[in-house]
């Protein structure tokens, strides 16, 4: 495991000589979202080919009061090729306030970001100058397969007593997936967090209920079933993801399957409840066997038993075989193929992302069992290819996919590329890629915001967070 430079090692300790605590940590939801507003978003931007050039972690400027608003104000280039960034996370959030593992003089400073393809993992510091990052460790694939028995690493978490960081499969590409965790002050491996996996293999994402030590996680595939692309015998067999796992937090052990059906396939992205008094989240399902339909689901535990139903479901679209890639020529229609979600922190908006028919969807999920769709924007899409109003005229392609919402709830942001071997598939002319905004409204709507369109002719834009979190970075311990 490589090191930090010396200058570098003493600010990777720097938690030692703070004595007040990080004023973006909150007790509460309510508290986050009276906040201070975002300033910068950092965004992870991906080499196309994984041939020509390295990744890069951009910093985008999103205060409407700058000069430079809606451009790039700052890029960190990374210095391998072919590590395909995806789900990365601060060292450090409001989790450090939790009373059972508190640790109030953490900072919430770097940003921990996973290689899916390399298994690589970069350290990248985002102080003083947020537009200035950094790199302060990486942590080499060796030291991720050696420690913990596992490989790709998908997803960061910041939690109350380390970092946890999911990942898909074993060194050789096949299963189990699973979690493992990083220390929190010097960024080690500390190693295999599962103490019983019971009957897990796949795994995805993964979140919690804070409140009732309980552990939730989702299934895509192993890696030798996802990384060449989307294997469609495999997909037909039922081969890929359709559970969801309950785990015991705190004892580190399975708990119970959720079974959504076999015809549910590639059960994703969680959001569960930000109130810790709560034990509800929502799931997204990419794609119905059935129907080639898209579902959310809510997960609930009554009477001290976990369980799940759909709540909504979105269809698939006909279309012309023609204007299909050869991958769903067959089917004439494209999926709406749900890939990200996200709930804003007073726990009343879901936002749900349409990668395949171009469409990012609001929901009033304020009764959680009966959500009410309140808006639609389309953009971009395999057949609709609907336009921004900044470019009217510029026919756009890719769809809405990772979508982040800003701690008030009143700005949404989303890019359009899911992962290379995917994206040749569903858009084989290559994703001209974007992030853009929209302004969410308290009656429900979706407005773009026609002065924020980023681009890059360089690489595909993937996961966002925002500087002092934002609703998918933090949990809460306390009840608002």
């Amino acid at each position: 495991m490589s090191e930090p430079t010396k200058h570098s090692a003493n600010r990777t300790r720097f938690h030692e000589n703070r004595w007040s605590t990080d004023p973006t940590f909150y007790p509460t939801a309510r508290l986050a979202m009276e906040g201070p507003v975002e300033r910068y978003a950092y965004v992870a931007a991906l080499a196309p080919d994984q041939k020509s050039r390295s990744d890069a972690l951009l910093v985008v400027d999103v205060d409407p009061a700058s000069q430079s608003y809606g451009e790039v104000a700052g890029q960190l280039n990374l210095p391998n090729i072919g590590d395909e960034l995806h789900h990365f996370g601060w060292n450090a959030c409001s989790t450090a306030l939790c009373p059972y593992a508190p640790h109030p003089h953490l900072e919430r400073r770097y940003l921990i970001v996973p290689g899916l393809r390399s298994s690589r993992i970069h350290v990248i510091d985002t102080k003083p100058d947020p537009r200035r990052l950094e790199i302060v460790k990486t942590i080499e694939p060796h030291d991720v397969f050696k420690r913990t028995g596992y490989s790709r690493p998908h997803t960061v978490h910041c939690g109350p007593e380390g970092i946890y960081v999911s990942a898909l499969g074993a060194p050789d590409g096949t299963g189990p997936g699973g979690i493992f965790l990083l220390d929190h002050y010097d960024f080690n491996v500390l190693g295999r967090w599962e103490v019983d996996r019971g009957p897990q293999e796949l795994a995805y994402d993964f979140w919690w209920h804070l409140g009732h030590d309980t552990l939730i996680s989702s299934e895509w595939g192993t890696p030798d079933k996802i990384e060449q692309g989307l294997q469609p015998d495999h997909l037909l067999s039922s081969g890929y993801g359709h559970q969801l796992h309950v785990w015991n937090l705190r004892k580190r052990k399975h708990e119970q399957v959720i079974d959504l059906g076999m015809e549910h396939q590639m059960v994703l992205e969680l959001r569960p409840s930000h109130d810790p008094n709560r034990t509800y989240g929502f799931v997204g399902v990419v794609i119905s066997l059935k129907d080639l339909s898209a579902s959310i689901w809510l997960w609930n535990r009554d009477s001290g038993k976990w369980g799940a139903k759909k709540v909504i479901e979105i269809p698939a679209e006909p279309a012309e075989p023609d204007l299909l890639p050869p991958l769903l020529q067959g089917f004439k229609a494209v999926p709406p193929l749900v890939t990200d979600l996200n709930l804003s922190l007073d726990d009343k908006w879901l936002y749900v992302s349409c990668w395949g028919t171009g469409e990012l969807r609001r929901y009033d999920v304020s009764i959680p069992d009966n959500p009410k769709l309140t808006s639609v924007l389309q953009i971009g899409g395999i057949v609709r290819r609907a336009p921004h109003p900044r470019e009217l005229n510029l026919r756009l392609n890719g769809g809405p996919q990772m979508v982040e919402v800003s701690r008030d709830g009143k700005r949404v942001y989303f890019t359009n590329s899911l992962y290379a071997a995917w994206d040749e598939q569903f858009y084989p002319e290559g994703i001209r890629t974007w992030l853009v905004k929209a302004d969410a409204a308290p009656d429900g709507s979706l407005h773009f915001d026609p002065k924020f369109f980023v681009t890059s002719n360089e690489h595909r834009l993937h996961q966002v967070h925002l500087d002092g979190g934002d609703t998918s970075s933090d949990s809460y311990c306390y009840p608002s």
